[in-house]
């Protein structure tokens, strides 16, 4: 009887883990799509995103490891996040958020759903012809 062990290595577009960690933004900004390649290099014009991004560098070199707090749901999720949880603000309440690798180049927002899914119940009396001759009681 033959032990079948699967070492599967997770790579994200032919790039493992620890060679995004060690990449600047300019070098991951190359594999990135279009959308999220403009907003990198626009991100000195967004203060708020700019903020973030300090506020991650700050809390990693503390050490800290709770959860970041954050409104910027428009962020493009860079290498430097990989394993660290946001918790992201839905207009209601905060969202947690953990960064891996298939969430990079994506923004914040996507993984915080805005609005909730609307499940309305059956036609109430008098809503259809057939019930108008139901009784109410």
């Amino acid at each position: 009887m033959s032990l079948k062990v699967s070492l599967r290595k997770d790579i994200w577009r032919g790039l493992s883990e620890e060679q995004l960690k060690s990449m600047s933004i300019e070098e991951f900004m190359k594999y990135v799509k279009a959308r999220a390649r403009r907003a990198l290099k626009r991100r000195h014009l967004h203060p708020n995103y700019m903020k973030l991004i300090e506020k991650v560098r700050k809390l990693k070199e503390k050490g800290v490891n709770k959860p970041i707090k954050t409104h910027v749901r428009d962020a493009v999720i860079i290498p430097e996040w990989l394993g660290l949880t946001f918790l992201v603000y839905n207009g209601k309440e905060w969202k947690e958020v953990k960064i891996t690798l298939d969430r990079l180049g994506r923004r914040l927002g996507e993984f915080s759903i805005t609005t909730a899914r609307v499940v309305h119940s059956g036609p109430g009396i008098g809503a259809t012809r057939g019930s108008k001759f139901v009784a109410a009681k």
